[in-house]
């Protein structure tokens, strides 16, 4: 008998980032963030968590940056123009070397670049992971937690409109009450009062006017340590039928599922194209892509965006091949704009023309 469920991707993501340790919660509803939302605000109470719906991403934000203080795991999110929002604290946040797991559910655009550089202050860099679909989402969730935890940094899971709305057999889980402990660097309150009080702050452990505080070296520590995630974190990615392909496809998250299969029904038809899926995008599966393409004759860029990830796989081929971009933004038809119009015959028709 099988274990899974038949989930909705909110739901499923909701389900595994409670049982990966979340207990604290905190988002403001904006379609489709919104969902999840809903679904880890039904979850958490019943193991001791907290979800608040806030007033705006800012307090959103600002919750789980207090919350991560007290070393709960901490998660939020929102769709790209609320993570927008987002931006000036996340920067802080990585500084002051906090675990954070954030839910990026786009809409219609594929914001690459806010996702992997973001709009912050400072040499920060997030650990960023593209699921393609919603057992995929689960198990990146997961692993999502885990590196918070381990790097003591925030990682992105980015999602979209697909992810968030899709319905899949999907096996999570279960649920377990007691949360991970509390890691020691964690604030309680204990030693307040007490001459040497934890300090946890984007400006480091110090205090200004003190002996020994010295902001120049806390941030060269920040790069530093941006440095040991970058060489650390193995980065995730999905390669197919490249050894012969005379054109390799490039896309990332649900896209990639999209042009893996448009590339499976062209190799059937007898076209020699090959595909590559980051899923990890930062650190960027560099040498992954370099080695997938290199006997290729071209590569073609296809995301939801006027080409965005395209920077990053023309340095990772550094100009061995040459890098087409073939993607564009694409809307539904609803009048509302959330949700991209994503079609096989379409992505098909795309790499035919760059094959050709």
């Amino acid at each position: 008998m099988s274990d899974r469920s038949l989930l909705e991707g909110s739901e499923a993501i909701a389900r595994a980032a409670v049982a990966a340790g979340c207990r604290f919660f905190t988002g403001y509803p904006m379609t489709p963030f919104t969902e999840l939302l809903e679904h880890m605000a039904s979850l958490l109470p019943e193991v001791d968590g907290v979800c608040m719906n806030a007033e705006s991403e800012l307090e959103a934000v600002g919750m789980a940056w207090g919350a991560a203080t007290t070393g709960h795991m901490a998660a939020t999110g929102s769709t790209g123009q609320g993570l927008s929002l987002m931006q000036e604290s996340l920067s802080e946040i990585t500084n002051a070397r906090l675990p954070l797991v954030v839910f990026n559910m786009a809409r219609g655009q594929g914001d690459y670049f806010q996702a992997t550089r973001g709009g912050g202050h400072g040499d920060y860099r997030h650990i960023v992971l593209a699921p393609m679909d919603v057992p995929e989402a689960v198990e990146l969730t997961r692993l999502a937690f885990e590196l918070a935890s381990q790097w003591r940094t925030p990682v992105m899971v980015l999602g979209d409109y697909y992810l968030a709305h899709t319905y899949q057999a999907v096996s999570v889980p279960p649920i377990e009450g007691a949360a991970p402990e509390v890691p020691d660097w964690a604030l309680n309150g204990s030693s307040g009062g007490s001459g040497s009080a934890k300090i946890i702050s984007p400006l480091g452990g110090g205090v200004e006017g003190e002996e020994g505080f010295d902001l120049g070296a806390h941030y060269a520590a920040c790069a530093a340590h941006i440095q040991e995630m970058s060489a650390g974190v193995d980065p995730l990615v999905d390669i197919g039928f490249c050894e012969d392909a005379e054109l390799v496809v490039a896309a990332y998250g649900s896209v990639g599922k999209f042009v893996r299969y448009a590339c499976l029904r062209l190799r059937d038809a007898g076209h020699r194209v090959g595909y590559v899926r980051p899923i990890t995008l930062w650190p960027f599966p560099s040498e992954a892509v370099h080695t997938a393409v290199a006997g290729s004759a071209k590569v073609a860029v296809y995301e939801q965006n006027m080409g965005q990830m395209v920077d990053d796989v023309r340095l990772a081929t550094m100009g061995a091949v040459p890098v087409e971009f073939i993607g564009g933004p694409s809307w539904d038809h609803s009048g509302f704009g959330i949700g991209p119009d994503i079609n096989v015959p379409d992505i098909s028709e795309r790499i035919l023309e760059a094959l050709t």
